[in-house]
């Protein structure tokens, strides 16, 4: 989606990109800063593209900043030279910046033009952009064309039917879900909540795409929440319930899975099913973001704060003493009966 955060590019940086097309520059180093796109650095072509990569390419990345590279090759195409997109986004840059960076990334190419980009690499380490990982990204794309979400887990379907055995004690095998990949943003933003740097995040299936992406993470208070709960869509969202209870003040994370009933078609309710599982799989142990609570809702009129309050801390029911037969009376229970025993007097008088 381009302009998610509406950053957008000088003018002196536009200008720039139209000069480079021309083919008169080998690499462009793009930055922002405040609140712009602007041009950071850039160099002219001195030998053939692969001889030229690594001394361009590498001395342009700094540890801690991410950046964007646009690197010339020396193919072209109908539009003229073919360009190499880098994304760089560091283990160690603030996660602040690798979220801004993520969100405009797709300003970049609209900006340069996409039709000029031949490839798009990312990388988080030297190794994943330098002219080796490169050629390695080449050679995977080369290989096989990767399977659909959909169509792995038909493979693996298959494979546990030609492997069944019949028995008495044969066990049925359900399917555990899908599981698309999550968008880079929507990653960060978890990363974001878990550090409690926001507290609502929501996000929607790219059926299309199948991906899972982020939609927002606009602040939310418990009294807006149920206006963030779309009535014609499904989502996904996870919020930071602060709260007090028994005297202690508690900040737990609810993740609240909404499915406007019969508004949404049959594949919409069954993909968001499927994908639910894995998602909170990647969330709780990938991640180590802890969820207290999971709810299910139809409409966003359910998520008053005496609801939420109730299924994070649920009423315990009061223990309940087994019925106790009760004592009888005290003293004397009356004069005791005999009771006639075989062989005695016929009359069957008591004495």
């Amino acid at each position: 989606m381009s302009h998610q955060t509406g950053i957008p590019a000088t003018r002196e940086l536009k200008d720039f990109f139209a000069k480079a097309r021309n083919g008169s520059i080998r690499v462009v180093k793009v930055i922002i800063r405040d609140e712009q796109l602007v041009l950071g650095m850039y160099k002219e072509p001195s030998q053939t593209w692969d001889r030229d990569y690594d001394n361009f390419i590498l001395p342009l990345l700094e540890d801690l900043q991410p950046c964007y590279i646009l690197y010339r090759l020396d193919s072209q195409n109908a539009q003229g030279y073919e360009w190499l997109f880098i994304s760089w986004s560091p283990d160690y840059s603030p996660v602040r910046q690798k979220m801004l960076y993520a969100a405009t990334r797709a300003t970049v190419k609209k900006e340069f033009g996409g039709g000029h980009i031949k490839d798009e690499l990312f990388g988080t380490m030297k190794e994943d952009v330098c002219l080796g990982g490169y050629q390695k990204h080449i050679q995977s794309r080369l290989g096989p064309a990767p399977l659909t979400a959909a169509e792995e887990e038909l493979k693996q379907i298959k494979i546990n039917e030609v492997k069944t055995e019949i028995s008495i004690q044969s066990k049925h095998q359900t399917m555990q879900g899908i599981a698309f990949p999550i968008q880079e943003s929507a990653m960060t933003a978890i990363l974001l909540l878990k550090e409690r740097k926001i507290n609502y995040i929501q996000m929607k299936l790219d059926i299309g795409k199948e991906t899972i992406n982020l939609v927002h993470t606009d602040v939310t208070d418990i009294l807006d929440l149920p206006k963030r709960i779309p009535n014609n869509a499904p989502r996904y969202h996870f919020f930071l319930y602060k709260h007090s209870h028994e005297g202690d003040y508690i900040e737990s994370v609810v993740f609240i899975y909404s499915m406007p009933g019969y508004k949404c078609g049959i594949k919409d309710r069954m993909l968001y099913s499927s994908c639910k599982g894995p998602l909170l799989d990647v969330v709780e142990q990938q991640l180590q973001l802890k969820v207290v609570k999971k709810i299910e809702i139809d409409n966003g009129e359910e998520l008053t704060p005496d609801f939420l309050y109730e299924e994070v801390h649920p009423k315990q029911h009061a223990y309940k003493q087994a019925f106790a037969k009760p004592k009888g009376p005290a003293g004397k229970r009356g004069q005791k009966r005999i009771i006639k025993g075989a062989g005695e007097a016929e009359n069957g008088e008591d004495f």
